[in-house]
């Protein structure tokens, strides 16, 4: 075989060899942008049956969104006055116990929803607290505040075994998904420039989905 049809060969082996690359390229980006948009709608289903699932709470100040700072998580916000804490304490009274029993079977009844259930990879309770006060103070208040509403919840839950349905699979599941973080004044509200004191002193429930990352590795280990 002379030079030039070797040459002509080896020119042809790389225009394969690139056009495959390419479509392996654009099967692969085909293929995110499928479970990309899964987990977009997974989202939005999780998003709506929070917001009807808890929309006789709506009155009382309890808002769900989505999260400005991160696509995968959504946010279920309970005002304090809601738990109705005293300065400085961290104890639930019974005014908030009475809230925290409705609301908890209401919350855990949408994260147990079979449609979407497997996509949620945690749920982290965050107690804030407004700017008033010392850094080192507020962190333990919120972090204290936010492991009360967690033991608070899973006693709820408990109690109910024995005369709900499923009751005990769902505190199990939430049980997997649960964890609590004091976030003290780190995040505060501002309204028209100004911290609103009221709004930032809050607990978060913040429903997180699972990242394309997740669900592969969760494949790969399920075969």
């Amino acid at each position: 075989m002379n030079e030039s049809a070797e040459s002509g060969l080896s020119n042809a082996f790389t225009d394969l060899m690139t056009s495959l690359a390419v479509v392996f390229i654009l099967l692969l980006c085909a293929s995110i942008n499928n479970i990309t948009e899964d987990i977009e709608q997974t989202r939005a289903k999780i998003l709506k049956g929070l917001q009807v699932q808890l929309k006789e709470f709506d009155a009382r100040g309890v808002k769900v969104a989505n999260d400005p700072k991160n696509q995968m998580s959504l946010l279920v916000l309970v005002p304090e006055g809601l738990l109705d804490f005293a300065l400085n304490r961290s104890e639930i009274p019974s005014s908030g116990v009475s809230f925290l029993s409705l609301f908890i079977p209401k919350l855990t009844e949408t994260l147990f929803n079979e449609e979407f259930r497997d996509a949620i990879s945690s749920v982290v309770v965050e107690g804030h607290t407004d700017s008033s006060g010392s850094d080192a103070n507020n962190l333990a208040l919120s972090q204290r505040r936010s492991m009360a509403v967690v033991g608070k919840s899973i006693e709820i839950l408990s109690k109910e075994a024995d005369s709900v349905e499923n009751i005990f699979e769902k505190k199990e599941h939430f049980l997997r998904l649960l964890s609590a973080s004091g976030r003290g004044k780190q995040d505060l509200v501002v309204v028209d420039g100004k911290e609103d004191h009221q709004q930032s002193r809050r607990v978060i429930f913040k429903v997180r989905v699972k990242t394309l990352v997740e669900r592969k590795l969760e494949k790969k280990l399920l075969h």
